[in-house]
């Protein structure tokens, strides 16, 4: 019997989709699911007739690999995953590999890839974004952990994944974690991403008093210039489908968002690294505000605000939104670079930022033009420190600031909420602010809590402490992080 060139365990949505891409590429697949029905359903229902070995059991699955055998894993992210390693192991071998191709915690992913590792065996965690439809056509693959394990995945790796001006997709991320790091990045950015066209829509929609019809034409048009990307695309064909009465779906759907968690995953990690990833953050708390729907009901019929009212050119003041989110995507994508810079630093990987910027351009949820413009960045200068110090991200910014400045103003004056357009352009301020008010922090901290400070006229790492009260001595905490 034809050994299986690669095994897949979770029948769901994504991994039945993974497996028919990787069959119409030539690759014999062998799958298996905890609930053995849907192997029969699948293979003699939408597989049938393929290269697709359906098996009953883990042992089953093992021994129609062929060597290194390759198991991926698309089942939920968590205990499940451990639990599926543990029923794994005692059916491979020596320099065989398991893949993780869900949504895990790269911490996780770090601790695993040690363990497998430590049992003679190689671990890979792979990013997979582009939803159901990537999965099947084309998916976005971002692959981590054991080096090893590369030469054995990347041809089927590379074959599955989109292409774009003939290269693939995918590339080697890094050690350990690398991979769950940058797909959790990307998905932060992705909240950003849609937070920023959602407050465009809302500003559009309750400021300027635009009809859904009027709002689609305009993302339309956007889609046809700097902002051209998947979320703005099918944002247009969001606003343009119609309810059985011919009225916008979009007006009906319950103004409650959801989340899985990644987005939170990316604003923690860069509270512990000390990274400003302020527009993440906020989308990730404007879901959170959204969810409490019934708050929300209530007490709009108790605080009070201001009514927003539109006078003056209507496509002046449209395009000034576009230029804010075109401007405020900029410092999205500038924070989570910092955050995976600062990470690289911490684990010790050689991230390669250009690449990853190509590896987003193409099967993946926030694919866009603009990812070019990243990729030419960091080829002109490899150790950038923050996009926006780039001469052609610098000069974009520079272009958009007045229409992003009136947005926001507008945004606050009208009491439309918008704040990953606020905070972007407080990012902005604040980034390219010489002197911040953190000297009166820190003259604050040291007051009550004798933290130290280091002074302007001495040289940094030198700290000092005042008595301010007279009373408190010279006694210090000890506690200064900078």
């Amino acid at each position: 019997m034809k050994k299986a060139n690669i095994g897949l365990i979770g029948l769901a949505v994504m991994g039945e989709n993974l497996v028919m891409n990787m069959e119409s590429k030539g690759f014999t697949v062998a799958v298996y699911n905890r609930t053995v029905e849907k192997v029969t359903r699948f293979t003699e229902g939408r597989a049938k007739g393929k290269n697709i070995i359906g098996c009953a059991s883990i042992r089953e699955l093992c021994d129609s690999l062929e060597k290194p055998r390759k198991v991926m894993m698309m089942v939920k992210a968590g205990k499940p995953v451990d639990d599926l390693i543990e029923q794994l192991l005692p059916h491979l071998d020596e320099g065989d590999i398991i893949i993780d191709g869900g949504n895990a915690h790269y911490p996780d992913t770090i601790r695993r890839c040690a363990y497998v590792e430590g049992k003679g065996l190689l671990y890979v965690g792979t990013g997979v974004s582009g939803g159901e439809e990537g999965a099947l056509k084309g998916p976005s693959m971002m692959p981590g952990g054991s080096p090893a394990a590369w030469p054995h995945v990347a041809p089927i790796f590379q074959s599955i994944c989109a292409h774009v001006d003939g290269a693939p997709c995918c590339d080697w991320v890094g050690e350990g974690g690398a991979g769950h790091f940058v797909k959790m990045v990307h998905n932060g950015i992705e909240y950003g991403d849609k937070q920023l066209i959602c407050e465009a829509y809302q500003l559009m929609k309750d400021w300027l008093g635009m009809t859904a019809s009027e709002i689609q034409s305009l993302f339309a048009e956007w889609n046809q210039g700097e902002l051209d990307s998947y979320l703005i695309e099918i944002t247009r064909d969001i606003l343009a489908y119609k309810d059985e009465d011919g009225s916008p779906i979009v007006e009906k759907i319950l103004d409650a968002a959801g989340q899985k968690g990644t987005g939170k995953w990316t604003a923690i990690e860069a509270l512990d690294e000390g990274i400003p990833l302020t527009l993440i953050g906020e989308s990730v708390f404007s879901r959170c505000l959204s969810a409490i729907k019934e708050e929300r009901v209530a007490a709009s019929k108790v605080l009070c605000g201001v009514a927003p009212k539109f006078e003056g050119d209507r496509d002046a003041a449209a395009e000034d939104i576009r230029r804010a989110l075109y401007a405020s995507k900029i410092v999205s994508y500038a924070q989570g670079y910092q955050l995976m810079r600062q990470a690289a630093g911490t684990y010790h990987w050689n991230l390669n930022y250009g690449g990853i910027a190509l590896m987003w351009r193409g099967g993946c949820i926030i694919r866009s033009r603009f990812l070019g413009r990243i990729k030419e960045a960091f080829d002109r200068d490899p150790g950038l420190v923050n996009l926006m110090l780039d001469g052609f991200f610098r000069d974009a910014l520079e272009k958009a600031q007045p229409g992003w400045r009136r947005t926001c103003a507008a945004a606050v004056l009208n009491g439309v909420p918008a704040p990953a357009f606020t905070s972007a352009l407080s990012y902005y301020d604040g980034y390219r602010c010489e002197r911040l008010p953190a000297n009166l922090l820190q003259a604050q901290r040291d007051y009550f809590g004798a933290h130290t400070y280091e002074r302007v006229d001495r040289p940094r790492g030198q700290f000092f402490h005042t008595n301010w009260t007279g009373e408190g001595g010279d006694t210090t905490a000890q506690t200064y992080n900078r």
